[in-house]
């Protein structure tokens, strides 16, 4: 199921429709995700069809072969992990408004996960090599 979602960064500069944002909320675990934000990435599939008001605040990061992570230079809201193959945007689940249909359902680099924390909710788990198996791009 998905649904346009609206959203906006800390100090509301960069403003975000996502037309076609998925309810499953996944965590990341991976070094980078958690270097990046201080803790797991929680962020849904917002797909390729997503609209930026103020996109001269957002600044970008390429953080890997695959993808970039983008922010608002501002206020530093994390705004997107962006994958470089086809332009497709996972997005940190707290920028959007009224999200009380999300639902938390799956985790990926759960491998990379430290043991300082553990969610209650049981969820489909993925380590890090069956995430790039399933979701790489076909060499």
């Amino acid at each position: 199921m998905s649904v346009q979602r609206h959203g906006q960064c800390i100090c509301g500069q960069v403003k975000i429709t996502a037309s076609a944002a998925d309810h499953k909320v996944g965590a990341c675990h991976c070094s980078i995700c958690r270097r990046w934000g201080g803790g797991p990435l929680l962020a849904l599939d917002c797909g390729t069809n997503v609209r930026f008001d103020g996109e001269q605040h957002i600044r970008a990061y390429r953080s890997s072969e695959w993808a970039s992570r983008g922010f608002c230079a501002e206020c530093g809201t994390h705004l997107f992990y962006r994958l470089s193959k086809n332009g497709q945007y996972i997005m940190p689940a707290g920028l959007f408004d009224n999200a009380d249909d999300l639902v938390f359902d799956h985790q990926v680099c759960i491998d990379s996960k430290p043991g300082y924390y553990n969610f209650a909710e049981a969820t489909h788990n993925m380590t890090c090599d069956e995430m790039f198996a399933a979701f790489a791009p076909p060499q």
